[in-house]
């Protein structure tokens, strides 16, 4: 073999091995990536049936039911338009409580959905972005604090 075939063999291979890998980044990049949907976006089937997701709002005044061992929460998310019941399993934040904002992630299925992770609003000024956008015009005003 001449040298410019091996030079051409090494290149070949070469840009082979980095598409590979780039292919392998990029499908481990897409299969963690978790958008959020507000409850009416979900409602509306805009949400994905097979993939995980984060649902955002605010949780619902005297929706939160939990069970005698305080592991199994059951509550309802609102973005002042529509509703959405969520079940968890597991210990919630300290900052979790009716009124306040939320963010889970999990999937959802049979008319609930079914979180595997709650984030809690961490101090009364901060919202996500797609959050307040969801909530704008609906019943909690975002900043009002009577309605929290």
């Amino acid at each position: 073999m001449k040298a410019r075939h091996k030079r051409l063999a090494i290149i070949v291979i070469g840009v082979a091995g980095l598409t590979l890998a780039s292919l392998f980044v990029l499908n481990a990049f897409r299969s963690n990536l978790v958008f959020f949907y507000s409850p009416t976006e979900v409602l509306e089937g805009k949400a994905p049936v097979d993939q995980p997701f984060r649902i955002g709002g605010m949780v619902e005044t005297g929706s939160v039911r939990r069970s005698p061992d305080g592991l199994k929460v059951d509550f309802v998310v609102t973005d002042g338009h529509r509703q959405v019941p969520v079940f968890y399993q597991g210990i919630l934040p300290d900052l979790f409580r009716e009124g306040q904002g939320v963010v889970a992630q999990g999937r959802y299925g049979e008319g609930r959905f079914v979180a595997s992770e709650v984030l809690a609003k961490h101090d009364e000024n901060y919202m996500p972005p797609e959050a307040a956008q969801a909530m704008k015009g609906g019943s909690y005003a975002v900043g009002d604090k009577a309605s929290r």
